[in-house]
């Protein structure tokens, strides 16, 4: 199998296979976002956090797009798309499915909420991740 460079310095290789799951994570990001919230700019936002959160998710959907032709350099948008899914699921979701209090909505959020993290968890390479953000040396401060 042919391998990637991980970067400049030295550190794990992340496999082809890797990249084009991460590829692929990033394009289903980009269309979910960029075709389901996006639209949602040009309505009015029913509260001012509505606004902000349309306004976040398009973002993030158009910068998905680099996670394509970039996915290593790219990561940290996924690990923020894990993240904020794991905080959902551990704030809201799971105390609603534990209270048996889950309504139409919530229980289709949590689903896909749950499958986002399932996702992350699997394509992520961990070792990459651990290599460039927890064991290399942070950048100089001055």
């Amino acid at each position: 199998m042919a391998e990637a460079q991980a970067g400049p310095g030295a550190g794990p290789q992340v496999g082809l296979i890797r990249l084009y799951a991460l590829r692929a994570l990033y394009l289903m990001m980009a269309v979910f976002l960029l075709t389901g919230v996006a639209p949602g700019l040009a309505l009015p936002a029913p509260t001012l956090m509505t606004g902000v959160a349309r306004a976040l998710f398009a973002a993030l959907g158009l910068l998905a797009l680099l996670g394509v032709r970039y996915p290593l350099r790219m990561l940290p948008l996924i690990l923020f798309e894990g993240v904020w899914k794991a905080a959902w699921l551990a704030a809201y979701g799971l105390p609603l499915w534990a209270a048996g209090a889950l309504d139409v909505d919530h229980a289709q959020t949590f689903k896909e909420t749950g499958v986002g993290v399932i996702l992350v968890l699997l394509v992520v390479p961990w070792r990459h991740v651990w290599a460039h953000y927890v064991a290399e040396p942070a950048d100089r401060w001055r």
